[in-house]
């Protein structure tokens, strides 16, 4: 996500996107990741799911203030975790129809609702991935991987994930609870854990903090954050007098080697290729790339044949001359 500003004006309203901007009558949070919230504190007049506004508050402890919002605007899901959503917005003026997908994947996820995409006039489109350098194996392919990789591994020894603790974490959780694993956590996943289980997620998972230390007897499989792995990781060979194997579970897997002992190529957002997907049901008129790689994004889709730039803030979306 980039540091600019992100903004339309719809129907003489100003809804930031994933933001908090000056002017701004709505304040629009895709979903709980920290690089979205931007508005959840100062914000009277967030646009938001029940499932992101609880966990924002589990997360991060910010009581986010949400409005009631015109029958023009709807959210829809958006497949990158739990509660994340799109925003589709219809213009009077126009009569255009805009879609802001925040991240979203194409691919199911196992702890979140599948996204849902909608035809759209206008789309603004998120760049994580923005070329065919990043096309991922199956997602299923990916999940079973990781479930024999476990399977073999933890005989020999503590197996630690270090993973983003909202999203990423719950669903290990999910993959490990297939093959029979309850695996221990840390007090803040365990807390964003409980959210996803009262939205119906049925995550089985253990934390000391809770009473589960028969959960470290023996070899056992743990999930931290990834800026604690390698911190934990000496901790627990010190205290166990045994291997500990650590491994992340991202996207860029794909090109980048990373100081753990396996990677696997499991990423909450869309890849390329998928990207190209949600595009072609979409079939906008104009799209319109966001986030840090939104230029490279936007040059590879002109290439293709798509109508398409990077967003420019505050642009009257609905009456763009483009179309």
């Amino acid at each position: 996500m980039q540091k600019g500003r992100l903004m339309i004006r719809i129907n003489n309203l100003n809804i930031s996107l994933d933001r908090k901007e000056e002017g701004s009558d709505f304040d629009f949070i895709s979903h709980a990741h920290s690089d979205h919230i931007m508005a959840a504190k100062s914000s009277k007049s967030v646009i938001a799911s029940d499932e992101t506004s609880d966990l924002i508050y589990s997360g991060y402890k910010i009581g986010i203030n949400r409005a009631a919002y015109p029958d023009f605007i709807r959210l829809i899901d958006s497949g990158h975790m739990l509660g994340a959503k799109q925003i589709a917005i219809e213009d009077y003026d126009s009569g255009n129809k805009i879609i802001y997908s925040g991240d979203y994947l194409m691919a199911k996820s196992k702890a979140s609702n599948p996204i849902k995409v909608e035809g759209c006039d206008i789309l603004i489109i998120d760049s994580t991935y923005p070329s065919e350098q990043f096309v991922f194996r199956d997602r299923e392919e990916v999940e079973y991987e990781i479930q024999e990789w476990v399977e073999r591994t933890v005989r020999k020894g503590i197996i630690l994930f270090g993973v983003y603790p909202m999203g990423k974490a719950q669903e290990i959780i999910k993959i490990l609870n297939e093959i029979g694993i309850k695996p221990a956590v840390n007090r803040k996943i365990s807390a964003i854990s409980k959210v996803y289980n009262k939205y119906g997620q049925n995550l089985d998972y253990g934390s000391i903090y809770e009473g589960d230390e028969d959960l470290f007897d023996g070899d056992f499989v743990g999930i931290i954050g990834t800026r604690s792995l390698k911190k934990v990781k000496h901790m627990l060979s010190y205290l166990h007098h045994k291997p500990v194997y650590t491994a992340e579970t991202t996207g860029f897997s794909k090109v980048f080697s990373l100081s753990v002992e396996k990677q696997f190529e499991l990423s909450d957002h869309s890849d390329f290729k998928q990207a190209l997907r949600y595009i072609d049901f979409a079939d906008p008129k104009k799209i319109y790339t966001y986030g840090e790689n939104s230029h490279i994004f936007s040059a590879n889709l002109k290439k293709l044949g798509y109508n398409s730039e990077p967003f420019q803030s505050l642009k009257k979306l609905g009456n763009a001359t483009s179309l």
